[in-house]
């Protein structure tokens, strides 16, 4: 492979590094009380310090227009603290989801060997499998996503099926793949 060379020209090189060792300052200023603010909102350490890289991260690529604020600092905390805020939120909900989440209608857990096996199969058949047997939808919508014909959504179960019954050696796989739906 070939190095890359990047040619700046004359007079926006300076402009650029001068606009890098400024947010450098900035950054190194500000972070640490940021770091502390974010804290105090979410009453997590590591929480607080990835928000406050996610506001600076918005903060470097605007910091251009956003450097020539009177006070770029306060928009990097107020972008900071809306994420804080927001992920707070989200800590405070999500117990009450989890509770109000009935683990009866989660799919049953599917057989290694089965999921091995379907990873063998051509991809549109796969797919085919997956829209049928996973997500339970009926022919017609498996053939509408697949972008085919509802009889070929049926030939793609229908080789799946017994491509799976021969790969896991059940006949009544095989068998059953006399019954297409």
């Amino acid at each position: 492979m070939g190095s890359i060379t990047l040619r700046i020209p004359k007079g926006i090189g300076g402009a650029v590094r001068e606009r890098d060792t400024e947010f450098t300052e900035f950054f190194r200023a500000e972070y640490p009380g940021l770091v502390r603010t974010l804290y105090l909102v979410t009453r997590d350490r590591e929480q607080a310090r990835d928000i406050a890289q996610d506001a600076f991260i918005q903060l470097f690529a605007r910091w251009w227009r956003i450097s020539h604020y009177d006070r770029p600092e306060a928009w990097v905390r107020r972008v900071g603290i809306r994420m804080a805020v927001r992920a707070s939120k989200r800590e405070q909900i999500r117990p009450r989801l989890e509770r109000e989440l009935d683990f009866a209608t989660f799919p049953k857990p599917v057989d290694l060997d089965v999921l091995r096996a379907i990873k063998e199969l051509p991809s549109s058949q796969r797919a085919a499998v997956a829209l049928f047997y996973l997500e339970d939808r009926p022919v017609s919508e498996v053939a509408e996503i697949l972008g085919c014909s509802e009889m070929t959504a049926k030939v793609h179960l229908h080789r799946a099926r017994k491509r799976l019954g021969e790969m896991l050696g059940e006949q009544e796989l095989i068998e059953e793949t006399e019954d297409v739906p």
